[in-house]
């Protein structure tokens, strides 16, 4: 059973689409950028770049880069810091940063992610003859994404802001050679198809003749060409944001156990000068009960992760220090001497592990085996009455309507999350409006410092491919044909069971 349906991308699309058209609405996202977007780029634009000169011509290529709308009130002529923290050369697990050999023309800390910022791409594209097209316009049939996807060599887009890349429209994208997620996590694409892009559905109709009719025939032609295109390569930035993510994992861990968000709002005083109690009730005290009679330690409580790679184990480390029990389970277990320093409880099922933690935090990859993986026979059968679920890996893991139930009823204390589906999530969503919850937008891995990694990242994997030399394996998703890197550490297996690449293509559509 495919993780993400077409039905469930169309529905998605049509999801998005009264939200984009609400949010082009206010800025322009089509050929020309308004006048507030200070020394930026069109927010949309197709460049006729001049070829460099050369005595060997090379190529061109098309980058559509899908990204999300630039700040409402334009791009911000000054950042709040004059710069983002530097830390080491590489990662917690010994794992290199991006390290492109080009000099980026912007400084980390600017705002890249947004359609203006364009991953400071397009001097370093155009000045090698090379064509960027960005727009945030990405979902349905008549999107800006969808208009120039029929040309494009290189996709990019971002699991904030994701451009989902089904099956149907993979078909679309003739000369596509490379999708680039600038983040970590590609369950936007289907990978299956881009292991195999000259697959085709549907069957040549043979007339009762036994001919073939001229339409049919160039049909036939078009798939026997489809079906000598190489297989489409797939690489994200591993790593680059795992340590944002993380640390946004324990704020909503301590959020919701604190109940901060209504402390908070009864903290700011409304518009009639006076102060809204949890009950709905305003007055113009303090009530300190009203808030404390949901708020708890950290300390002492059993805290679990479901995934125990880049960002679960990050979570881990960051929350050994409040004095908790520290649980875990994952397809791959850590090695004993991590186990012995964080003093960690290995589960081998999420479900053994739900029933012996107050605080669940889901750090996994979408899969099949992981879709709805929180339901209510999870949440009810298996967590604790009481519990906080709290999740920044995809909003798919979780049954979205078994969480609003919980919460209503009290069988969870909180839910604390910045991952939906669809996303963006419609403005009737029931997670924007449910009881005891602390929910962002996706944002936890596109901070300013973060985006400065990614955009690094995405150039590198570019120079890569315009060099026709190796991108790097931790960057890997799919390859050649084959999950490779990255990607088969995380998607060779059926939640806790490993399987082999044929077995994989039948129970997995697509994966994350």
């Amino acid at each position: 059973m495919s993780l993400i349906s077409l039905a469930s991308v169309k529905m998605a699309s049509s999801s998005f689409s009264s939200v984009v058209a609400r949010l082009n609405g206010l800025m322009t996202t089509t050929t020309t950028a308004t006048t507030h977007f200070l020394k930026k780029a069109p927010a949309v634009a197709t460049t006729s770049c001049m070829m460099m000169m050369s005595s060997t011509p090379r190529r061109s290529i098309k980058v559509l880069a899908a990204l999300y709308p630039d700040p409402l009130c334009g791009y911000p002529p000054e950042y709040a810091r004059t710069n983002v923290p530097t830390i080491k050369d590489t990662y917690a697990d010994g794992t290199r940063l991006p390290t492109p050999k080009s000099k980026p023309e912007y400084t980390p800390g600017e705002l890249l992610g947004c359609v203006s910022g364009e991953l400071g791409l397009r001097s370093f594209l155009e000045k090698q003859g090379h064509t960027l097209v960005v727009t945030s316009d990405k979902d349905g049939e008549e999107s800006e994404f969808e208009k120039h996807l029929h040309d494009a060599d290189v996709v990019i887009s971002q699991p904030f802001w994701p451009a989902y890349l089904d099956e149907a429209r993979l078909a679309k994208a003739k000369k596509l050679q490379l999708v680039i997620t600038a983040g970590v996590g590609s369950d936007h694409v289907d990978l299956k198809a881009c292991k195999s892009p000259g697959v085709q559905s549907g069957r040549l109709r043979v007339h009762s003749s036994g001919t073939t009719s001229k339409e049919e025939e160039e049909k036939k032609t078009q798939q026997n060409s489809d079906k000598n295109k190489p297989p489409i390569t797939v690489a994200e930035v591993s790593f680059c944001n795992s340590i944002s993510v993380a640390e946004h994992v324990v704020m909503l861990v301590l959020v919701s156990v604190r109940n901060f968000v209504n402390s908070h709002e009864m903290a700011r005083v409304t518009s009639n000068g006076t102060q809204k109690s949890m009950c709905g009730a305003y007055d113009d005290g303090w009530n300190i009960a009203d808030l404390v009679q949901r708020a708890y330690d950290l300390e002492g409580m059993h805290v679990g992760t479901v995934g125990a790679g880049r960002i679960g184990l990050a979570v881990l480390r960051r929350l050994k220090p409040f004095d908790v029990t520290l649980h875990y389970t994952d397809f791959h277990r850590l090695d004993k001497s991590v186990e012995q320093e964080l003093n960690l409880t290995f589960h081998e099922t999420p479900q053994e592990l739900a029933q012996a933690c107050d605080v669940i935090t889901i750090n996994c990859p979408l899969h099949s085996g992981t879709e709805k993986l929180f339901d209510d026979d999870m949440i009810r059968n298996h967590m604790r009455r009481g519990a906080y679920l709290i999740n920044t890996a995809r909003g798919l893991i979780v049954d979205r309507d078994a969480v609003v139930r919980a919460l209503n009823d009290g069988h969870l204390s909180g839910y604390g999350g910045d991952v939906w589906f669809p996303q963006p999530a419609p403005l009737d969503h029931p997670w924007r409006t449910m009881p005891w919850s602390a929910m962002t937008p996706h944002m936890s891995g596109s901070t300013l410092s973060a985006q400065a990694r990614y955009a690094a990242g995405v150039r590198e994997i570019l120079e890569c491919f315009l060099a026709k030399k190796p991108i790097r394996d931790e960057y890997l998703i799919v390859h050649g044909g084959r999950l490779a890197g990255a990607g088969r550490h995380s998607y060779i297996q059926d939640c806790h069971r490993k399987v082999e690449d044929e077995e994989w293509e039948e129970i997995h559509g697509i994966p994350a």
